[in-house]
């Protein structure tokens, strides 16, 4: 059974590739709807939209509620899932490389202001 979100069908088939990439089935995933806090009013306060993932192979467990609706968020939670299932396994992921690539950038700004500093100083 192949399950389809309400996100576009590239995002679709995107998730797919990756959950297949990663050796995760939908059968070893535990879901659970409870209900979520915080913006969102009535409708978050009335219907259970936060979802909760289980990977029981590895006991990984995320905790999604971004959107308001539960289709969004069973997207993102498998998303999110993806992504801690990778860094544990030692994948680069492209959250991993944009965290490397600012890192970098900062430690060469503060290699520029350290050099600024020293010839500013008068001997």
């Amino acid at each position: 059974m192949t399950l389809t979100f309400a996100v576009s069908p590239g995002k679709n088939a995107e998730l797919r590739q990756r959950m297949e990439a990663l050796g995760v089935r939908e059968e070893d995933l535990e879901e659970r709807f409870v209900r979520a806090s915080g913006k969102g009013g009535q409708h978050v306060n009335k219907s259970s939209t936060c979802v909760q993932l289980l990977h029981r192979p590895s006991g990984i467990e995320v905790k999604c509620m971004e959107a308001r609706s539960q289709s969004l968020n069973r997207f993102f939670a498998r998303r999110l899932l993806l992504e801690r299932l990778a860094q544990e396994q030692g994948v680069p992921t492209a959250k991993a490389d944009a965290a490397e690539r600012f890192r970098r950038q900062k430690a060469r700004r503060g290699r520029k202001a350290a050099k600024k500093y020293e010839a500013a100083e008068p001997p």
